[in-house]
């Protein structure tokens, strides 16, 4: 089963590997940072099967904007065997005040942490994603972002859309005109995806903007 696991992650870009060592490398996480330590950082769930490095370059641009960004190693790849590895980073860095965000079934775990942790947590970022009924967010007071992409051929968007109902009224939806499921991180080609008509660069440079936009507009809580 390991090694069937092993196999089947999608891998990092090489381009994206190289983005992936200007951060700090530790044992659970990489650690995108500009050095200024802003109050507000990033902890990010990659999607099913996704190596971490592949979401580098979105990552590293959001951290020199001054959002630190930690993005979580996960066992096999999977943060549905470990839902609550934010516990650790947040006990770790206690000065930083954290927003969650993941990608796909990242999103779908992340959000279950945020709503068991609404007083801990000051945001939820969802990409390509949205929530189940254990991640409910829709009785809560906190900032909520929810990004797609207009070809994305992996996202169930039925139950995309009746997931609604478990988000706040003030969500914001964003949506990226052109790209596709795999260009929320940079790893390739995704089985069941749709061909983006963007470039996975402007894609992440998007993904970016929208993220600090967000992130510099969301009222402090």
């Amino acid at each position: 089963m390991t090694i069937f696991i092993k196999n089947s992650t999608y891998q990092a870009t090489d381009s994206a590997l190289k983005i992936s060592q200007s951060a700090t490398q530790e044992k659970n996480y990489d650690y995108y940072t500009n050095g200024q330590k802003n109050d507000t950082a990033l902890i990010f769930y990659p999607g099913a099967l996704v190596a971490p490095a592949s979401y580098s370059e979105w990552a590293q641009e959001v951290a020199t904007k001054g959002y630190d960004v930690y993005v979580v190693h996960f066992p096999l790849n999977l943060a549905v065997l470990a839902p609550n590895a934010a516990e650790q980073i947040i006990k770790d860095h206690p000065q930083q005040n954290f927003v969650l965000a993941g990608h796909s079934l990242g999103g779908v775990m992340a959000s279950r942490f945020v709503a068991e942790n609404e007083q801990r947590i000051k945001g939820m970022i969802y990409l390509a994603s949205y929530p189940d009924e254990k991640g409910a967010l829709n009785k809560q007071n906190l900032p909520v972002l929810s990004i797609t992409a207009t070809n994305d051929g992996v996202l169930n968007w039925t139950s995309y859309q009746k997931a609604k109902q478990f988000l706040p009224k003030d969500t914001q939806y964003v949506s990226i005109e052109g790209g596709n499921h795999a260009g929320f991180g940079n790893y390739g080609v995704q089985k069941g995806d749709n061909k983006a008509t963007i470039s996975n660069e402007q894609q992440q440079t998007e993904i970016s903007q929208l993220i600090v936009a967000w992130l510099q507009s969301r009222p402090n809580k």
